[in-house]
């Protein structure tokens, strides 16, 4: 029988690179953080293990619950997806750097507002989504269910119950606090 050989993780200091390993420094939520990581290890598990950020949710890990959610560049991104070594250079914000202090974001009061969560498990990247896909909107980026020529005009687009709908349709909730979801999001919608 083989012996697996453990690193001990209560090691002061990360491994030194090698052929399979890359130091690199990440900006998250306005902090420089520098990581020795496994070239495969994921933006969603450095942010949860190696640094301590646990908000994103790890829920399916193929890219398909939204649960990762995270800005990079303040674009939506799955965290699950992303190699976090690709990621340097980068600004990446989570749900723990959207408050101010103590004062929460607008989209955070919100959801609280209209309860919009039952079990919280995807509201850290419903909340992030929502940000993203509200910067997408008044960009005039548009989504399926955007009218014609809405988006070709140049301007934002309208964020209506439907549209809200659809542009959130990649962040899954288990509980379906669907309806409150939109609710929050139209309140903080321009």
């Amino acid at each position: 029988m083989d012996t697996i050989a453990w690193r001990d993780v209560t090691d002061a200091g990360e491994p030194p690179p090698s052929d399979d390993r890359s130091t690199f420094t990440l900006h998250i939520n306005g902090s420089d953080r520098k990581l020795t990581l496994d070239h495969r290890t994921t933006l969603l598990d450095a942010l949860r293990e190696h640094l301590g950020l646990t908000g994103a949710k790890k829920g399916c890990d193929h890219g398909q619950c939204g649960a990762c959610t995270v800005l990079v560049d303040g674009r939506r991104v799955n965290s699950c997806l992303l190699l976090a070594v690709a990621q340097e250079g980068a600004h990446i914000t989570t749900i723990e750097g959207l408050a101010d202090g103590d004062r929460l974001h607008p989209l955070q009061e919100a959801f609280l507002e209209r309860d919009a969560l039952q079990c919280g498990y995807c509201t850290p990247g419903q909340i992030c989504s929502a940000l993203g896909m509200l910067d997408e909107a008044a960009d005039g980026s548009p989504s399926y269910v955007t009218e014609p020529g809405t988006a070709a005009a140049g301007g934002p687009v309208p964020l209506d119950a439907a549209e809200i709908r659809e542009r959130m349709s990649g962040n899954l909730c288990r509980c379906g606090a669907y309806p409150r979801i939109v609710e929050a999001i139209e309140d903080v919608a321009p």
